[in-house]
């Protein structure tokens, strides 16, 4: 009588966590002789078909670098494009995401973003607060550099009123005042249009993460240039400083 097929190993699981440097919409414009702020609204529809693909990869996290604290010092006019779109993106994609389950968390400077922006940010962030299939995170007015600060600030406040001794100060402490509390590290980080450097995304956060840089401008990242991230994600071994034996 014949032996039973093994079954063959099970495919690693997907990233928990991925965030995503959105970079190259100006130079998707500039190359077809465009202004760089339709590229801004090109970028707009990727973004919408890397929410949807993130669902059915399972995947639980999606982090969007979409406005840094540097960009501020773009030209007013694309400054003012870019946050035009960003009302338009939150009044037309509400619904259907949360229909479909999607919460969206708001991290950056809030300080400097219009009020009828920071009003429609507290909207979707309560509308959506309840749903679980993925967590759509958007970075902006976002530097980390800054957002260590804030953290390292807030401790030595708590440090000065006696609150917390110095020798109590952790890593998991730091982490607990940083904005991305209660959201787990990125596993896998995006980057693309060729560029291969964080700029100053997330850099407290993503101390183990796995880098991968695409070549392709963020306007032409399709559903297979993330499934295939993800399954370069899924061959890597993951070994935290350790030796992996």
């Amino acid at each position: 009588m014949s032996q039973p097929v093994a079954s063959q190993a099970l495919a690693p699981p997907p990233p928990r966590h991925v965030a995503i440097i959105m970079d190259g919409n100006g130079r998707w414009a500039k190359a077809r002789g465009l202004p760089r702020n339709l590229g801004h609204r090109q970028g707009v529809d990727a973004v919408r078909e890397v929410v949807r693909n993130c669902r059915k990869l399972g995947i639980e996290y999606l982090t969007l670098y979409a406005f840094s604290s540097e960009n501020w010092k773009r030209p007013e006019t694309e400054v003012a494009g870019l946050m035009e779109l960003l009302r338009l993106y939150i009044r037309r994609e509400l619904e259907e995401l949360r229909r479909n389950g999607v919460r969206i968390r708001i991290i950056g400077d809030r300080a400097k973003l219009a009020p009828d922006i920071v009003a429609l940010i507290d909207d979707a962030e309560t509308k959506t607060r309840d749903n679980r299939a993925l967590t759509l995170i958007i970075a902006l007015s976002y530097g980390g550099q800054d957002e260590i600060v804030a953290a390292c600030r807030r401790i030595a406040e708590q440090v000065a009123v006696g609150k917390l001794a110095p020798e109590q100060i952790t890593a998991d402490v730091l982490a607990a005042h940083l904005q991305t509390v209660g959201i787990p590290d990125p596993d896998l980080v995006i980057r693309t249009s060729g560029e291969q450097r964080l700029s100053n995304f997330l850099l407290w956060q993503t101390a183990y993460s796995e880098l991968i840089f695409i070549d392709k401008l963020w306007p032409d990242f399709a559903a297979e240039d993330l499934a295939a991230a993800v399954g370069e994600f899924q061959r890597r071994e993951r070994r935290y400083g350790g030796s992996g034996e």
